[in-house]
C-alpha cells in the first residue's frame, strides 16, 4: 500500500551507499507498487535502489533533487553524517554516513496560496483549511491548531461564507473546482 503520510522517508547509507537503517516511510516509497514482503534481501535490493535511481555517480556521491515513485515526486535531500568514534587508544575514525531524506513533494501549497487570495481567507482559516483537506475532525484540528473545537467550526463557518457553500464538503469541492 502506497501511504498518504506527510512524514518524510529517512535512509542512513554508509560510504559504499549501501542502507544502514530506513524508516517504514522510506520503504513504503522506494518498494511501491511492491509490498516489502515481496522482495527478497531487502537490504540489498535497498542499497541497488538507491543506486540506481537516487545517487548520481560522482566521488562523493551526490543525490538527485527530485525522485518519481509511482505518480508521486518527492524531494531528496542529503545530509553528509561525519561520525568520530573513539577507538579507546584516544585516536577516533570518521565515518562518512549519508541521511538521505524524501518528502513528498506538493503542488497544494501553491494552490491554497491561490485560493486564500481569492476568497481572502486569514491565515488561521487557511490553516484550518489545510487540516481539512487531510480528513481531519474539528476535534483534531483543534488539537494540531491548539484552539478549541468551537473555534475551528467558527473558522470553517467563515470560510463557507466567504467560499458561498454551506458544507465543509463544499469547501473541498472549491479547491477541487480551482484547481481544473
Amino acid at each position: 500500500m502506497h501511504t498518504d503520510s506527510t512524514a518524510p522517508g529517512l535512509i542512513v547509507t554508509d560510504a559504499s551507499l549501501a542502507v544502514v537503517a530506513f524508516n517504514g516511510e522510506a520503504l513504503q516509497i522506494l518498494t511501491y507498487p511492491a509490498q516489502p514482503s515481496e522482495i527478497h534481501h531487502l537490504g540489498n535490493w535497498l542499497s541497488n535502489k538507491i543506486r540506481s535511481d537516487l545517487a548520481r555517480r560522482q566521488s562523493p556521491p551526490r543525490f538527485v533533487e527530485e525522485f518519481r515513485s509511482a505518480k508521486r515526486k518527492y524531494f531528496c535531500r542529503s545530509f553528509l553524517l561525519d561520525l568520530k568514534a573513539n577507538n579507546g587508544n584516544g585516536s577516533s575514525s570518521g565515518s562518512g554516513w549519508q541521511i538521505v531524506m524524501l518528502e513528498r513533494r506538493s503542488t497544494d501549497t501553491v494552490k491554497l496560496t491561490q485560493i486564500s487570495e481569492r476568497f481572502g481567507l486569514t491565515t488561521r482559516e487557511l490553516e484550518t483549511v489545510r487540516h481539512l483537506l487531510k480528513g481531519y475532525t474539528s476535534k483534531e484540528i483543534a488539537q494540531r491548531m491548539e484552539i478549541s473545537p468551537n473555534t475551528v467550526k467558527a473558522f470553517l463557518r467563515l470560510v463557507m461564507v466567504k467560499m458561498n457553500v454551506s458544507t465543509r464538503s463544499g469547501i473541498i469541492g472549491q479547491i477541487v473546482g480551482a484547481g481544473n
